[in-house]
């Protein structure tokens, strides 16, 4: 079963990692910018992520077959520290190196402020370059946070066909999917969507605008999810039509909406 993970942080994971998604069928990966577990202390620091994402990283998936993309962005939670948001004068320059097909992830934290002048410079420098770009949604107050999106998306008049707006669950998708925004499900242990959630989201709402991630990072996390996922659909009676759509062509038909997206894909 082929598939792509299209929100996944492999910066954060070892090595074996790579060749146990690559057995099972995982043929590419979006890895966007993420907090990393501790405050940053200078932007110089974010942009040196950002390089090892573009050179190591890319690196170390090729070496098992997996195609490797990014997103860049400035994080939500470090939108919250003001000596982190110089970054954002170098990001509409790193959106043309090969291999960035996006802006991402933004969004919201904690709904501060200062987190929404960052994802609306952003939001419109994604726009600009008529790129994809992935939406983080907060952890706490999640339907608010979704519904402030959609508004500031609406406002701001960015194409919402360039959007996916992530980390849904049953209290949120409704709210997206009235949209022409695509929906993100994280199917995540613990603190986001198990399978089972997700294939009950998919069996109510379909598998149109749906796209299925891991965020796989160094919490408690599993990069396999995108094949668990298809394992349960399977289990609950979809097609393999469905199964690949909502899996593999979802997310290869959003991101080639990027010209950095040079993924060939596979039969």
């Amino acid at each position: 079963m082929r598939s792509i993970d299209p929100h996944i942080h492999m910066y954060s994971r070892v090595t074996d990692d790579y060749e146990r998604m690559a057995l099972a069928g995982i043929a590419a990966i979006i890895e966007p910018s993420f907090w990393l577990g501790q405050p940053r202390t200078s932007v110089a620091t974010l942009v040196d992520y950002w390089e090892a994402l573009l050179g190591y990283e890319a690196q170390r998936a090729r070496q098992f077959g997996v195609e490797h993309f990014c997103t860049l962005s400035l994080n939500p939670k470090e939108a919250n520290d003001p000596r982190m948001m110089g970054a954002l004068d170098f990001l509409d320059e790193y959106l043309t190196r090969p291999g960035v097909v996006g802006v991402g992830e933004i969004g919201f934290d904690t709904l501060s402020p200062a987190e929404e002048e960052a994802f609306r410079r952003q939001l419109l420098i994604g726009d600009r370059r008529k790129a994809p770009i992935i939406i983080h949604t907060a952890h706490l107050n999640k339907y608010e946070s979704v519904r402030r999106i959609l508004e500031i998306i609406r406002a701001e008049r960015v194409a919402e066909e360039r959007i996916v707006v992530d980390h849904n669950t049953e209290e949120t998708i409704e709210l997206c999917l009235a949209t022409g925004v695509m929906a993100g499900i994280t199917v995540y242990p613990l603190t986001k969507m198990s399978p089972f959630r997700a294939v009950n989201l998919m069996r109510r709402y379909g598998t149109d605008r749906i796209l299925i991630n891991s965020s796989a990072d160094w919490g408690i996390s599993d990069p396999l999810s995108v094949p668990h996922t298809a394992q349960e659909m399977r289990q609950a009676g979809f097609r393999w039509e469905d199964i690949d759509k909502v899996l593999y062509q979802n997310p290869f038909n959003f991101f080639k909406q990027s010209s950095n997206f040079t993924f060939a894909g596979v039969e």
